[in-house]
């Protein structure tokens, strides 16, 4: 160690000098026990159409000449550039033949661009789907979800040898003497700021590998995640095996279960090793309220959700629904015929509120027998009336409901059957799982003509997060691998089972596979060019694929083939009743936000904060600040209207998150006293930058 002390001594340039001993004493630090590797320099990520300025990363479009520059100066699209690390190595480029590079550990302000939406889910909460880089996109969800998460569900790539992922831009082949722990130290980075996204208290990781970096990754996961408790799972993905040369042919892969604080294994109906369900047991169905609660739920926010319903109390059923009152008309006025009395969509403080149904639809549902009278309160001396929602009507067409009798009003008596429930076992074997047909062959139908390697089984998925959320119907899932989207698509499908509001966040980067790019280079297309980037895995395969899972319908308008199988068998045309927005991850001047003049580009980011949900606030409010009434958060922008902001944030109930512009500390303190107490207070911009800069150095 001396003489190598010696050797570093011996180098002239004093950052270069500094790096190689920081190295150093990182290395002899390290402990021959558990897992060793080499740590690799800092990755980087290319950001085409990213302006080039002066001081700037830059590298060549074409990979001609290899390695980081920064630019000197820039002259009538000529840039004067020297390479990192040799300051001796200058040359001159035009712009067009560079391109923008972040290291990781370089500050990125980041926001975000939609790309696109789907919305057939009403008052649902988003899924959202980011195309990025994942390292900044998981460094931009620590300023919207730090210790928020329930559940992450990662499919990374295996390091098969086979190209099948990019280290710094390069494809890794099985060639590469560093392979391994290459693939360790991207891993790990992006395990470390997972783990920050995780709720300590009640949270579970789910990694899915197979035997090449098996034994590694479970090594790996301990040393990140020491307080977890572990669990390998095997689950048989090909019973028809996958030759191997001369090994034996290998009908699995692998996924670790990693709970945390409070989190354990979510009961199932069957053990997955392949054994017959268990006998179902009855229960009765819950009816819905048809009062609505909560945001939106005034008479004022859907006036034609006002209406009569017009009841006799001795025979307790509804025998008539009156039309809308108008928003102008006195309830008062409105008289029931003798005999009966009128229900009207009342709040317990006696604020007229609204139904959730229109009064047409009600009369339908009366019809059928899905809609009758409730209990009677006698303190608030008013009748509630009950319905069954879209979900449990769905259920009972398909039987997983049975109708067993009718009351005398008509209304139809309800029982459903509920499978037992049991801890799942570490070995699955079933059907469902097998990638091939409800992977691949599933994949097809969402996206005819495209291809995506080793897309998971559908159902495989689903069981897993089934486990993973333990029946938090409205938890948080994340998956940062996400590829095709299937770990969105199972989380639509278990919302649809038993009415969840789950929310998913699926990140993938539009990479175009290494067969395509030599194709696309040779017509001397680039990344950032719109022909490539449409044949990227987010443009050409992800988005796609999750419209299509939505609507029901492919991009060519054409309903989707076949039925889904398994839980709940329906026509994969149906769709889902969900929401859905995709965005593309932005890089932005942190000198603009500062401004103010970035703010559409932080919008969604507040809206994600506050639950992805209601509507977002996406330009900067002229009256000085805004609480729109079905959102669940607010913007103050002009300090002087600080109070009637804060009296419209504390006459609700259901505000989450307040954001408040401006440079005083003093000043956001001072109004923050003043906002009820468990809403989630923010001071922007210092707090987002701030954030950004202190994820950079820790990572």
């Amino acid at each position: 160690m001396a003489h190598l002390d010696t050797l570093i001594g011996r180098i002239s340039d004093p950052k270069l000098r500094s790096e190689i001993q920081d190295q150093v004493n990182k290395l002899t630090a390290k402990t021959s026990f558990g897992l060793v590797f080499e740590e690799h320099r800092p990755e980087t990520v290319t950001l085409p159409g990213f302006e080039i300025s002066r001081g700037g990363k830059v590298a060549y479009k074409d990979g001609s000449t290899p390695g980081i520059w920064t630019v000197l100066r820039l002259v009538d699209g000529v840039a004067t550039i020297v390479r990192m690390g040799d300051t001796a190595e200058r040359g001159t480029a035009s712009i067009g033949e560079l391109v923008v590079i972040r290291e990781f550990g370089d500050p990125i302000y980041p926001g975000l661009e939609s790309v696109g939406a789907v919305t057939r889910g009403d008052d649902k909460p988003f899924h959202t789907v980011i195309n990025a880089e994942n390292y900044h996109a998981l460094q931009t969800l620590m300023y919207t979800h730090e210790g928020k998460v329930d559940a992450i569900y990662i499919d990374p790539p295996y390091n098969t040898g086979s190209r099948d992922w990019k280290y710094n831009n390069d494809y890794v082949d099985g060639d590469d003497q560093y392979r391994h722990s290459k693939w360790l130290a991207f891993m790990e980075r992006r395990l470390k700021l997972a783990k920050r996204l995780l709720n300590p208290a009640d949270a579970t990781l789910v990694v899915t590998i197979d035997e090449k970096e098996v034994h590694r990754l479970g090594l790996l996961l301990d040393k990140v995640f020491p307080e977890a408790r572990r669990q390998m799972v095997t689950i048989v993905i090909n019973p028809n095996g996958s030759a191997r040369g001369q090994e034996m042919s290998r009908v699995e892969e692998y996924a670790f279960f990693l709970f945390f604080g409070q989190a354990g294994p979510g009961l199932v109906s069957e053990d997955l090793l392949g054994g017959e369900d268990m006998a179902p047991v009855r229960k009765d169905v819950r009816w819905e309220w048809l009062l609505r609660g909560g945001a939106n739920s005034r008479r004022q926010d859907r006036p034609n959700l006002f209406y009569p319903i017009f009841v006799d109390p001795e025979t307790k059923r509804i025998v008539d629904v009156g039309p809308p009152l108008p928003i102008d008309a006195n309830r008062d006025d409105v008289q029931a015929a003798k005999g009966l009395v009128t229900v009207w969509p009342l709040k317990t403080d006696g604020q007229e509120g609204r139904w959730r149904a229109s009064a047409d639809y009600i009369r339908a549902l009366l019809a059928a027998g899905h809609a009758r009278l409730g209990a009677y309160d006698s303190k608030l001396d008013r009748w509630s009336v009950l319905y069954l929602g879209k979900a449990q009507i769905r259920r009972i067409e398909t039987g997983d409901i049975e109708v067993t009798g009718r009351r005398e009003d008509g209304s139809v008596i309800l029982q459903e059957l509920v499978s037992t429930r049991r801890t799942p076992k570490t070995v699955w074997n079933m059907s469902r799982h097998t990638a091939g047909e409800h992977g691949s062959n599933l994949l097809k139908r969402f996206v005819e003509g495209r291809a995506f390697p080793f897309p998971k089984s559908l159902y495989a998925v689903e069981d897993s997060l089934r486990v993973a959320l333990g029946g938090k119907k409205d938890g948080v899932v994340l998956d940062f691998f996400a590829g095709s989207g299937t770990t969105a698509h199972a989380v639509m499908r278990l919302n649809r089972q038993d009415g969840g509001r789950r929310r998913s966040i699926s990140i993938t980067n539009n990479e175009v596979s290494a067969e395509e790019q030599a194709g696309l280079r040779a017509e001397g297309l680039r990344p950032g060019d719109a022909r490539w980037e449409a044949l990227g895995i987010c443009e050409h395969i992800t988005m796609p694929r999750l419209q299509a899972a939505i609507t029901g319908r492919t991009t060519d308008g054409v309903p989707v083939k076949g039925d889904y199988r398994f839980v709940d068998p329906f026509p994969v045309a149906d769709g889902f009743e969900e929401n859905m927005e995709f965005f593309k991850l932005t890089y932005e001047d942190n000198h603009l936000i500062r401004l103010g003049r970035k703010f559409h580009a932080i919008a969604p980011l507040l809206w994600m904060r506050a639950g992805a949900e209601g509507t977002r606030i996406d330009d900067l409010p002229e009256e000085g600040w805004s609480l729109p009434k079905d959102s669940f958060y607010g913007v103050l922008t002009d300090i002087d209207q600080w109070e009637p902001f804060v009296n419209a944030v504390n006459a609700r109930d259901d505000v989450r998150c307040v954001f408040i512009v401006t440079d005083s500390q003093a000043e956001f303190e001072a109004i923050n006293v003043q906002i009820n107490q468990g809403i989630d207070s923010v001071r922007l911009y210092a707090d987002y930058l701030q954030s950004f800069e202190i994820n950079t150095r820790q990572g």
